[in-house]
């Protein structure tokens, strides 16, 4: 990965492109439980210096930048915050997991390979093997990889599920998650944009090759990078807060059987600017060629 260096720290990596930082990935947080406690990228920034990723905002405490957090598995939460239960709504429930840091297979100047123990309780239920690295684009972009592969290591059957396979419409989040900053009144919201959508409402549940979220001066272009991610839906809000997810089970749950594995692939382009679909195109394109 040419022109990424990492820096080194007890607690937080820091990610960096040619022209300096870009990341800050905190790999042992430390996190009242019932936000499940993950690692998490935050802030991550444009080459520009503008941070593009929100930590514990109040509408969301349990949205960390960019992580991989999922609601349901097997009923344990490794989302944060209340649990949608069938017949019942959000509850608050005793059920959270926690994603913990094990150990580095890889941690140099071209990126970082991790493995991550996801236990609920004293049991494990998943191991991870996570990659993140950075990659510049051009003068005023630059691409993050993140790739996750989970291991079922519980010793029996288990599945991922979501709200919308608890019963919610429409909320099928879990999986790769990247919240994203709100703005300020004087700007323009952040808006969504795919190659022929164009909206919260057009482009949520949709399976587009590629999306993009534009706040006033930053666009992050985002993009299933293996087949199975790329037949994963979006769940893209931009109304009540900007956020994005590559959607796990978004209709139907996830079975993962015992020793059984699931890769996710997701590269997202960071970029100065407000962008346009044309702009968004080519960076995208680029990005998954590299």
């Amino acid at each position: 990965m040419s022109g990424a260096r990492l820096s080194r720290a007890e607690d937080v990596t820091v990610l960096r492109c040619d022209v300096g930082p870009v990341a800050d990935y905190v790999h042992r947080p430390r996190l009242p439980g019932t936000l499940s406690p993950r690692p998490y990228l935050h802030p991550v920034r444009t080459l520009g210096g503008v941070t593009v990723t929100e930590l514990g905002p109040d509408d969301h405490p349990h949205h960390l930048g960019v992580s991989m957090a999922v609601p349901d598995v097997t009923g344990a939460n490794f989302w944060g915050g209340r649990t949608y239960v069938r017949d019942q709504g959000s509850v608050w429930l005793a059920n959270h997991g926690a994603q913990r840091h094990t150990g580095w297979l890889l941690r140099d100047p071209d990126g970082c390979v991790q493995e991550l123990s996801w236990t609920h309780g004293d049991r494990q239920l998943l191991k991870e093997r996570r990659t993140i690295s950075a990659l510049a684009l051009s003068g005023d972009a630059w691409v993050l990889d993140f790739t996750s592969s989970l291991t079922n290591v519980s010793g029996g059957e288990l599945s991922i599920g979501s709200p919308a396979t608890n019963g919610r419409t429409g909320a099928g989040y879990g999986g790769f998650f990247w919240r994203a900053p709100k703005g300020d009144a004087a700007g323009p919201a952040p808006y969504v944009f795919t190659e022929d959508a164009s909206g919260e409402r057009a482009v949520h549940g949709s399976t587009a090759p590629w999306l993009a979220l534009a706040g006033r001066d930053w666009t992050l272009i985002f993009a299933g990078a293996n087949r199975e991610t790329r037949d994963d839906p979006w769940f893209v809000r931009t109304t009540d807060y900007p956020g994005v997810g590559s959607a796990l089970a978004w209709r139907q749950r996830l079975p993962l059987l015992a020793g059984g594995s699931v890769s996710r692939r997701v590269v997202t382009v960071v970029a100065d600017g407000r962008l346009d679909r044309a702009a968004a195109a080519v960076l995208i394109r680029k990005a998954v060629a590299a």
